[in-house]
């Protein structure tokens, strides 16, 4: 095996034991690729190399979308918007069968255009719908799985921190990835509600049919969620009609869920502080992750050994899809066992230059573009998939009374239609291009 190789993959293992240490992802990686990195060059270079890089990195312009885009999300949550996106979604399809569940989704969906986490939607929808679920007798898997996956739109519908990082680490247009995002998004939307209404009508007994409210509540959930449609069209629309970079977009959308906040009376000085306060601690823990990823991807470019797999891929002639699918089984299982951000910084100097060194016949832009959705895509599968998704155990933690056993079957056929819409965005690409070509 090449020496380059062989470093390559110490360096891998290092940084796993350090993790499987306990040792926070970031710290890691900075570790391991810092060790790499003076282990090929020396020392002086290290240090000249550790002078400048912290701050040409978090001094980049575009990165301050990410805690714009957090505090977004932390100031809806606070505002009790999700609130009122379950309870007017409920009043359009509650009273179906599995309308509650369905009303999950497309609460979440709602969400995920304004905040941009999977974590956040699954927590504040998960505290808003899981009360209203067991009242109206809804299975306890159902409706955990429900919650669960579809705290995954989070990231999958525009804007998505995924795609933000994806965006910054690969060099690509963060707008085009929005738009490309959009309509996997809105299929994933669409599979869910067709998932919850194939279960509930071969098992009928797993959610009740529940009382239409009375039309008075109806209309007026329907005006109190008004406001925050209007935000996440002019956080999103902004983008895509090019009237807004996504950095404007989010600060106008940090504004406009303030001003909404503040006016319903919802949102208070103790909100507003708590906002700043858990949107400056989740952007410090992202910036670590982006910092260690840096220097360890630095360590990597100077092994050679990403460019040196690559050049040998190609060589071989494998088939471009063939390589693909491997990388996504790859990143699924990855993502069962691994955060989302630390396994895509952590592959992306890997998979990246293989992927763009192989042909599918589209230009260079096109494929980037097209592999992080599908990166997208399966963060998303692997945030509920067994054993260790994330958006699992935070369902968990508000329903402990519930056997997480029971929550993985009820994401089961969620799955299923995530792997069949993975497939179809990985044959089709156009999925994905389409819009992208449209405004552009």
């Amino acid at each position: 095996m090449a020496p380059e190789f062989v470093l390559a993959g110490t360096g891998f293992a290092v940084m796993l034991v350090l993790i499987a240490l306990r040792a926070p992802i970031g710290i890691a990686m900075l570790i391991t690729g810092a060790a790499g990195y003076h282990h090929i060059v020396g020392l002086d270079p290290l240090l000249n190399y550790l002078k400048t890089t912290p701050w040409h990195l978090f001094a980049n312009y575009t990165l301050s979308v990410i805690p714009l885009f957090i505090l977004m999300g932390s100031l809806a949550e606070r505002g009790g918007l999700a609130r009122d996106l379950f309870t007017a979604a409920h009043a359009v399809i509650g009273r179906r069968r599995g309308g509650l569940a369905m009303a999950v989704i497309g609460a979440c969906a709602a969400f995920g255009a304004v905040c941009g986490s999977s974590v956040a939607t699954t927590a504040t929808m998960g505290r808003a719908a899981l009360p209203e679920l067991r009242r109206f007798g809804y299975d306890p898997g159902l409706s955990t799985g429900a919650i669960a996956v579809g705290g995954t739109l989070g990231v999958l519908i525009p804007p998505s921190v995924i795609l933000v990082v994806y965006g910054i680490s690969t060099e690509q247009n963060i707008a085009k990835l929005f738009m490309a995002a959009l309509v996997p998004g809105l299929i994933a939307v669409c599979f869910y509600l067709l998932a919850v209404a194939v279960v509930t009508k071969l098992r009928p007994a797993l959610a009740p049919v529940s009382p239409p409210l009375p039309a008075a509540e109806r209309r007026a959930a329907l005006v109190a969620v008004l406001p925050v449609l209007l935000i996440a069209i002019v956080v999103v629309g902004g983008i895509y009609g090019g009237i807004f970079t996504p950095t404007e977009s989010a600060a106008v959308g940090v504004i406009a869920t303030l001003v909404v906040g503040v006016a319903r009376g919802s949102l208070g000085w103790r909100g507003i502080l708590g906002s700043i306060r858990a949107s400056a601690e989740t952007s410090a823990m992202i910036f670590v992750i982006l910092l260690g990823a840096e220097v360890f991807n630095a360590f990597l470019a100077l092994s050679q050994a990403p460019d040196l797999l690559a050049m040998w891929i190609t060589d071989q002639g494998f088939p471009p899809y063939g390589v693909l699918a491997a990388m996504l089984l790859a990143y699924i299982a990855l993502g069962a066992v691994m955060d989302e951000l630390a396994m895509i910084l952590l592959t992306l100097p890997v998979f990246f230059p293989v992927i763009t060194a192989l042909d599918f016949g589209m230009d260079s832009t096109d494929t980037a573009i097209w592999f992080g959705i599908l990166v997208l895509i399966v963060v998303g599968i692997g945030l509920t998939a067994p054993p260790i998704g994330l958006n699992v155990f935070v369902v968990s933690s508000l329903a402990p009374d519930i056997p997480i056993a029971r929550t993985y079957r009820g994401v089961m056929p969620f799955l299923a239609t995530d792997l069949v819409r993975l497939a179809l965005c990985m044959v089709f690409p156009g999925i994905s291009l389409w819009l992208v070509h449209l405004l552009s």
